[in-house]
């Protein structure tokens, strides 16, 4: 066999393969094999004829496909073997010539594995961010807690900031319903918020039964391009107004939130959760930056591919997070006021490029720090798994499976080595 490669990119080769008389004849053999499995040949058993039989009895057009097919699969291996090539994915072949007997040519492109030359680990700057916690955070937290413990009747007068209350309402914008702009005894805490700025205050002052209109404009950077800076109008009927009484932070709030005593001991332990949570998002942040700043300094050829195949993912991604806010992805792109085609080639072809650029990237950095992960820790991580879908018997049968063994293995190893980068970078 004879082998010349072109390069077409970094990520991409084209290989020119001759296959001689000598393999092609082995390939025949191949062929004639796997055809007198099937073939009946008259004074012989199903698959028992000798080759000699086959040969005079098999469709020559058959014998020639499945021996180009026999003599490509081996040589294609043998190719990329023998150039040192690494395909991403199967390779495309475009036979050029064959001679049957004789010679089979043919071209093979393949994406490969790119030569990454990563940046200097211990040259990046990013370091971890210094956390502080103020009394103003802690004293926020605890009103949430406060108010989640707030007690609550309903009051026969007009609502104010702090009442909960009860509605039904229908947006319109030009005398016409749009979409998500609909409710049926919608709760809603007046004073959160939660709505869209004006909408609160136009319930404030009315009573349980009343049916009123609030006119407002909707903010001009909100997310539904229709609606942005847009002037609508809420048909609103208020069904019951709920009176809140918050409870004083005080000893007995403590006790009902855990083993405290005190509202001081309370408020240590608030601190406490959000030094932790603190710490966590630094260290998040930290990874994230490090991450960020080692891709900017290495050159990391993307193949084709691996962003099709992230886009792919993203995108699967995105609808079911979708799905699961009940939001159909249609819906999402028509707020967005963009084609499915123009969203997957700006927002999402731009983040599927640096995701599988970083995959990429810390497969090399893995690779050069020598990083492995030991059956046993695959095992650990399959069986706290295991514990946590214990009534789950799919994910416990998938759990078993070596293609979900394959993702929990690379799972682990790029936590080891985001975190051997946080080590070496200098946290």
């Amino acid at each position: 066999m004879k082998t010349s490669m072109k390069k077409i990119t970094d990520t991409k080769v084209e290989l020119d393969v001759a296959i001689d008389k000598a393999q092609l004849a082995d390939a025949n053999l191949v062929a004639l094999k796997r055809i007198g499995n099937d073939l009946k040949v008259a004074g012989f058993r199903k698959g028992k004829a000798p080759i000699s039989a086959i040969k005079k009895s098999a469709d020559p057009k058959a014998v020639n496909e499945a021996t180009i097919n026999a003599a490509i699969n081996k040589a294609v291996a043998d190719a990329c073997k023998a150039e040192n090539v690494r395909p991403i994915a199967t390779p495309s072949v475009t036979v050029t010539k064959y001679v049957p007997g004789e010679v089979l040519e043919f071209k093979l492109e393949a994406e490969i594995y790119p030569r990454i030359v990563l940046g200097d680990v211990k040259k990046l700057k990013s370091k971890r961010e210094k956390i502080a916690v103020t009394d103003t955070e802690v004293e926020d937290v605890l009103k949430n807690i406060q108010n989640s413990f707030a007690e609550k009747k309903v009051v026969k007068r007009a609502a104010k900031l702090g009442d909960e209350v009860i509605i039904d309402f229908t947006g319109k914008k030009d005398g016409v319903e749009f979409d998500g702009g609909k409710a049926k005894d919608h709760t809603l805490e007046l004073g959160s918020n939660s709505f869209i700025p004006g909408f609160e205050d136009g319930v404030v002052g009315h009573e349980s039964g009343d049916k009123f209109d609030v006119k407002l404009k909707f903010p001009k950077d909100y997310h539904a391009k229709e609606l942005a800076g847009k002037p609508v109008v809420f048909e609103v009927l208020l069904k019951q107004v709920n009176e809140r009484t918050v409870p004083a932070a005080d000893a007995e709030l403590a006790a009902k939130c855990g083993p405290f005593k005190t509202i001081e001991a309370l408020k240590s332990d608030i601190k406490n959760n959000l030094v932790v949570q603190k710490e966590n998002q630094a260290v998040d942040k930290l990874k994230e930056d490090l991450l960020a700043e080692l891709l900017k300094a290495s050159k990391v050829p993307v193949p084709e591919v691996l962003i099709e195949d992230q886009t792919k993912r993203l995108r699967f991604d995105m609808e079911q997070n979708l799905a699961y806010r009940g939001i159909k992805i249609e819906d999402y792109l028509k707020n967005l006021g963009k084609t499915e085609e123009e969203w997957l080639k700006t927002d999402v072809h731009e983040a599927a490029v640096r995701r599988a650029a970083t995959g990429l990237m810390l497969a090399e950095l893995s690779d050069q720090l020598g990083i492995k992960v030991p059956n046993s820790e695959v095992d650990e991580r399959v069986e706290q798994f295991k514990q946590q879908y214990q009534k789950d018997k799919g994910v416990l049968a998938q759990l078993e499976t070596p293609e979900t063994r394959t993702d929990i293995r690379n799972n682990i190893l790029t936590e080891k080595t985001i975190n051997k980068l946080v080590e070496v970078a200098g946290d």
